[in-house]
């Protein structure tokens, strides 16, 4: 008889976006008139960058050719692209990272998963509530706790409540943790971690012997020139972090598949025999074992993002999103609710109005406001009565979804 890997059945019923889209779709096939707006999952609405664009014509071009023809690619990605993310997005900020700790992907969502299979099973694992659903989801599969409790929390986690109260700064763990997810620009509050509160978490890996996965998937959103891009422009990083980047939202490559993550080749972890081994090594070998590589073609694309057309057009693009942010944030105050986050992330984290649950506030926005956004208990038990608002749409939809906001709350 066939046996299944039982740590699936602990997930709860779906999926947060999954269930969105059912609802969703769900009161569509309802009221076919109505026209809705999509302000829930962080999926970019506009084009590429001509710049991009040319740089993938042109490698398509290749393909046609005997000559210029590519197969298979290194699968930890070409030299051509992980030189120039080594040079511009860390060595320009005084970040030392080196082109071969850099493993090109296609997706930070698949990476910040995937990368559980080099770590063992008894690691104690801390995560910011709320928080982004993946990083939650992926140790539950890997067997990495046990049951949820009846406010979705499981057990074996150590979760660390980020709310107005604590102003979105999360207290060290109380308790000794292995493995501390961080996002930032955070994911779904909006908020920044300063260099303070970065230092302070890495101090306390070094101290504990611990490793950071730090998700900067945002980093591009952050106007603030005091708030650091990469945890690697923190003195020590280097020893107890892992780095995660996507062009996803900067470059708008959530259709078209790239991403990256670093692992410094001084990063070590020890076995049960207290022997210490290169965590490089192990992912280097999980990555070439699973992966084949991201395509020449979009990698030749992601190259173009830092050529000079290119940053200027991503850096429109960026701008583009920061305003939808800003018009939202505004709008939403204005009404007279709490808002948070949205200045230097494309994300709009705010309290739900009156009495409302997350869910119910969901249905009674797309119900009457015929908007879609995201309950904040789908990240979390801390994220019930807050909801999150992306900032991803046309300045069209952006403006009339804050009059139809505007309207409801009235």
């Amino acid at each position: 008889m066939v046996s299944l890997n039982e740590n699936f059945l602990k997930l709860k019923a779906g999926y947060l976006f999954p269930e969105i889209g059912r609802r969703v779709s769900t009161f569509a096939k309802e009221n076919p008139s109505a026209k809705i707006i999509r302000l829930g999952i962080g999926d970019v609405t506009e084009p590429l960058p001509p710049a991009i664009i040319a740089a993938m014509h042109a490698a398509t071009d290749e393909m046609a050719s005997r000559e210029t023809f590519r197969g298979y690619g290194p699968e930890q990605g070409y030299d051509f692209l992980r030189e120039k993310i080594a040079q511009h997005d860390f060595q320009s900020r005084n970040a030392e990272v080196s082109a071969g700790e850099i493993f090109v992907s296609d997706g930070s969502k698949c990476d910040t998963g995937n990368i559980l299979d080099i770590f063992g099973h008894d690691n104690r694992i801390a995560v910011l509530d709320p928080v982004y659903p993946v990083y939650v989801d992926t140790n539950v599969m890997a067997g990495h706790t046990g049951s949820a409790d009846s406010e979705g929390r499981y057990q074996g986690l150590v979760y660390l409540p980020v709310t107005a109260e604590n102003n979105f700064i999360p207290e060290l763990p109380d308790e000794p943790v292995d493995l501390i997810y961080l996002c930032y620009p955070n994911n779904p509050t909006g908020v920044v971690a300063s260099r303070e509160v970065l230092t302070k978490w890495v101090n306390y890996a070094r101290e504990n012997q611990a490793i950071i996965l730090f998700d900067a998937a945002y980093e591009a959103f952050i106007t603030d020139p005091k708030i650091p891009h990469s945890i690697y422009e923190i003195p020590g990083a280097r020893d107890v972090a892992i780095e995660f980047r996507s062009f996803s939202k900067n470059a708008g490559f959530t259709g078209t598949r790239c991403a990256y993550t670093v692992v410094p080749k001084t990063l070590q972890a020890k076995t049960r025999s207290g022997k210490d081994v290169s965590l490089h090594q192990l992912w280097n070998r999980r990555h070439c074992t699973k992966f084949n590589g991201v395509s020449y073609i979009i990698q030749r694309g992601a190259e173009a993002v830092y050529s000079p057309e290119g940053q200027q057009q991503i850096g429109e693009l960026v701008s583009f999103y920061l305003e939808n942010a800003r018009l939202i944030r505004e709008g939403l105050q204005a009404a007279g609710i709490s808002v948070y986050g949205g200045v230097n992330a494309p994300y709009v984290w705010l309290k739900t109005p009156g009495t409302y649950t997350s869910w119910e506030f969901f249905d009674e926005l797309l119900a009457k406001a015929h908007l879609v956004g995201t309950p904040g208990s789908g990240f979390g038990a801390s994220g019930e009565g807050y909801f999150r608002l992306s900032a991803f749409n046309s300045r069209a939809n952006i403006e009339e979804a804050v009059r139809r906001f505007q309207k409801l709350v009235s």
